[in-house]
């Protein structure tokens, strides 16, 4: 079973990593899905994305959580029956979860290129234009990206702009840790963000700390 990694953020906070290299008939044994996940995955025509859904599933089977234990609001986050928050994420053959009892997010990027094409789009780049090293900028990019993400999935208004409405602060690579903060209208909060790099991808989860 891949389990990849385990991390244990705090007493209530876990992330748990799942490295897939099974088969989608592999991936759903002793997992039962609610009849609308059943028709959700069937729909899917990728089979890297079925495959990424049955593994967040089991997931949460190591957790201690079901499909039946999981709904999704009408902004898409994702929410437990019991009091704990979850956030949900896959990119490529990984896919993570992190549950907690103060509201989090969670992302996972791979590592590419094609970031420097679209930073402008998420962060005043010219703060990174200092950074010569293009492995070096494409990693803390997908960092600053993932962190942004987390975020937004914790925050989860549809109108927020990952440009205008978080900042991430500045940090360097070797820290593995920064703050963050997501000011829309009324609402200002502020997050601790975690994030580790491991086989050409990016892994960054946000915990709100007000």
């Amino acid at each position: 079973m891949p389990l990849y990694k385990t991390i244990t953020v705090n007493a209530s906070t876990k992330v748990l990593i799942w490295k897939i290299d099974e088969s989608f008939e592999e991936l759903s044994e002793n997992i039962i899905l609610t009849d609308k996940c059943k028709s959700r995955v069937e729909n899917m025509k990728s089979e890297v994305h079925r495959c990424a859904f049955m593994s967040i599933r089991k997931l949460m089977a190591i957790a201690g959580y079901t499909d039946q234990d999981l709904y999704y609001d009408e902004n898409g986050k994702p929410h437990l029956t019991d009091s704990n928050y979850i956030s949900i994420t896959h990119s490529f053959n990984f896919s993570a979860i992190i549950i907690s009892d103060k509201d989090v997010g969670i992302d996972i990027e791979k590592q590419r290129q094609k970031i420097l094409r679209i930073a402008h789009k998420f962060t005043p780049i010219e703060e990174y234009r200092t950074i010569a090293n293009d492995d070096a900028l494409i990693r803390k990019l997908t960092i600053v990206w993932c962190a942004k993400e987390s975020l937004y999935k914790s925050f989860a208004e549809k109108s927020v702009s990952f440009l205008q409405n978080i900042n991430v602060d500045e940090f360097d690579l070797e820290d593995l840790k920064t703050t963050a903060t997501v000011t829309y209208a009324e609402k200002r909060l502020t997050y601790k963000v975690d994030y580790l790099e491991f086989e050409g991808f990016t892994c960054a989860y946000a915990l709100v700390s007000n």
